[in-house]
């Protein structure tokens, strides 16, 4: 017989908060493996396996619903659909590293033109952050 454990061994194993395994229930996400006559959650393997899959996804970027739909792939898991959604995904994160890139460039500059005393007027970073037009 497979071991089953408790919601709260479930998160602290799995390193996320009982409010979040509760959360994912709801979305369905997951699903404990069996209810005792209590009312108690108890979890497999599979859902302990299933919740690390949905962390990894969500620390890679990918959305909830992203992740339902991965995992509706089932043992068929369509690679080409999967490889389509990582690389989604990874154009979505260049183009936050080129955004940020062009925002440490901007701060860089302003912080650079500062002398960091005088007259408020006369601060670029305070006039750039005024101006109509992006720094």
């Amino acid at each position: 017989m497979t071991t089953t454990i408790g919601i709260g061994q479930l998160a602290r194993r799995s390193g996320v908060p009982i409010d979040t395994v509760r959360h994912y229930e709801r979305i369905g996400l997951l699903k404990p493996a069996a209810r005792l006559a209590s009312g108690y959650r108890r979890y497999g393997e599979a859902e302990q396996k299933r919740l690390r899959f949905i962390r990894r996804g969500k620390a890679l970027g990918f959305t909830l619903d992203e992740i339902q739909a991965l995992l509706s792939l089932g043992s068929s898991r369509d690679v080409a659909r999967v490889r389509g959604a990582a690389s989604e995904r990874l154009a979505d994160v260049e183009r936050r590293i080129a955004e940020l890139t062009r925002v440490r460039d901007g701060l860089r500059a302003l912080i650079a033109a500062c002398p960091g005393h005088g007259r408020a007027e006369d601060c670029p970073i305070l006039n750039a952050l005024s101006q109509e037009s992006e720094p």
